[in-house]
């Protein structure tokens, strides 16, 4: 087994290192693994940790049609160099150009997981070119892994492909949490307080926490909306939120940006390596995205001990049970991220019990090695 290549691609480094953290090494104890994307130095570095071999691609999550081809054919002729019993795409743009060389190659296990679709949210011809696009990277692959129950039905509603190509592998999730990483127990009391000092955080301050990019997708407009309103009724509450923007791919609105800036109740802390003090600093998950594939950051507050409120969803609304351990809302709506926060906020017993519920319940499901097992248990039975 350990002679046959199984290639991983994602379209940028960051995929391989935060959303699947730890599994390339894992699987390099039963196959030869090569892990695919761009930026070479950061994807080098991603390979030393995880002690596996690179390769470098240059790819971009834009629509790039002549960048594409190039990158097509330029791991078109390194899978005919490599012959990989596997390659498995990540990630949209990486999905059509490894699934597309991969055919071309004659990879004989061509598996791409799907984690969120952004045709979701676009229309008109931009819509009709994501859906080819979708399509065409499932027509070239072999086995197809949505990673939420949810991302299944709309696959089967929109007629993407075939039942028999699609399966959920566990419970969900690309790469399941290693919740002894993400405990409350890892930061200790006098980091919090530190961080809270650092952040104007008083100890009667009650904070809401948005953990991802700060973009419009991610529902920040009608967060910061909905916290302001709040803030009107309740003086002790904070917003943190930790994440870069993207101004040229899905930019907050000039407004949104404009009471960020002066609202000294909102915290932006920029991009973090490490999301666990920010956490601990924290006491529920604002998360109103407007679509998911299987959303770690939701995985990690819980495993963290943090009740969440989020979207009705895919992966979101799997994650989290109505009243058990958080609270589901309607997509793109203020009233109703409103709503959840006060009902957190003023609500003791629902506060405590979701607050109790948070980590047990997705360390029974959500165990980083169940996911790893069930991968790899998938690759095994490929013949």
């Amino acid at each position: 087994m350990k002679n046959q290549k199984l290639i991983r691609i994602t379209t940028v480094p960051l995929s391989l290192d935060k959303l699947l953290s730890g599994q390339l090494q894992f699987m390099s104890s039963y196959y030869d693994v090569i892990a695919v994307s761009s930026e070479k130095e950061y994807l080098e570095r991603i390979g030393k940790r995880e002690n596996v071999s690179t390769f470098h691609l240059e790819m971009t999550r834009k629509i790039t049609p002549l960048k594409d081809i190039v990158a097509v054919f330029k791991l078109y002729f390194f899978l005919k160099n490599e012959r990989p019993f596997i390659v498995h795409t990540h990630t949209p743009k990486a999905g059509i150009i490894g699934m597309l060389a991969a055919y071309m190659a004659g990879v004989p296990h061509r598996l791409h997981t799907i984690a969120g679709m952004p045709l979701l949210e676009t229309s008109g011809l931009k819509r009709k070119v994501l859906t080819l696009v979708e399509k065409f990277t499932y027509a070239c692959a072999t086995k197809l892994y949505p990673n939420s129950f949810g991302l299944e039905s709309i696959i089967l509603e929109n007629k993407f492909c075939n039942s028999n190509k699609l399966k959920v592998l566990a419970n969900g999730s690309s790469n399941g949490i290693e919740t002894s990483y993400f405990s409350p127990e890892v930061v200790t009391t006098v980091e919090v307080q530190n961080l809270k000092n650092q952040l104007n955080i008083t100890k009667d301050d009650f904070v809401f926490v948005f953990v991802g990019r700060l973009v419009k997708d991610k529902g920040i407009n009608e967060l910061v909306i909905a916290f302001q309103q709040l803030q009107k009724i309740y003086a002790n509450i904070k917003l943190l939120l930790v994440g870069d923007y993207e101004t040229d791919l899905d930019p907050l609105l000039p407004e949104t940006l404009s009471i960020i800036s002066n609202n000294y109740a909102i915290i932006s802390v920029g991009f973090k390596t490490d999301v666990r003090p920010y956490f601990a600093i924290a006491d529920v998950l604002v998360f109103p995205s407007y679509r998911e594939g299987f959303p770690n950051v939701v995985l990690q507050a819980g495993s963290m001990g943090l009740p969440s409120i989020v979207s009705d969803i895919n992966g979101c609304n799997e994650i989290i049970k109505e009243g058990e351990n958080g609270v589901i809302i309607p997509v793109k709506n203020i009233k109703a991220i409103f709503d959840a926060m006060l009902s957190l906020y003023s609500n003791d017993d629902l506060m405590k019990k979701c607050k109790s519920n948070a980590r047990p319940m997705i360390i029974s499901r959500y165990q980083r090695d169940k996911v790893w097992d069930a991968i790899l248990n998938e690759y095994q039975n490929l013949e």
